[in-house]
């Protein structure tokens, strides 16, 4: 199974972050499934890739330490499939929703950390 967590930190609360999030998530052509005050859970539509290839992401908000002014966040891309290589679809899925939170222009990213 291919995984990848990105931790993320920026100068926004979570009320302002949450709705950014999910633009962010949609415009990977990812649709929104479920949605708690402190998470976000979206899926790859059927059609583009194989079953096990279909990606879910999930971002969960750090309720406990947020504040109107900061908000600490972690972003789980998973998929079923095996990550036999370094460039997969996992991972693609994963730098583009990576590099949409770096570089998104409503924000200041404080810290950010790949795995």
């Amino acid at each position: 199974m291919a995984r990848y967590t990105g931790f993320f930190i920026v100068n926004v609360g979570i009320e302002d972050l949450r709705p950014v999030m999910i633009d962010i998530l949609q415009s990977c052509n990812l649709e929104i499934t479920y949605q708690t005050p402190s998470s976000i859970i979206a899926r790859e539509a059927l059609g583009k890739v194989t079953v096990q290839e279909l990606v879910i992401v999930e971002v969960v908000f750090d309720t406990a330490t947020s504040t109107v002014n900061e908000t600490k966040m972690t972003v789980y891309v998973k998929n079923e499939a095996l990550a036999l290589q370094s460039v997969n679809h996992c991972r693609e899925i994963f730098e583009q929703i990576s590099q949409l939170i770096i570089n998104n222009r409503q924000w200041v990213l404080l810290e950010s950390i790949a795995l």
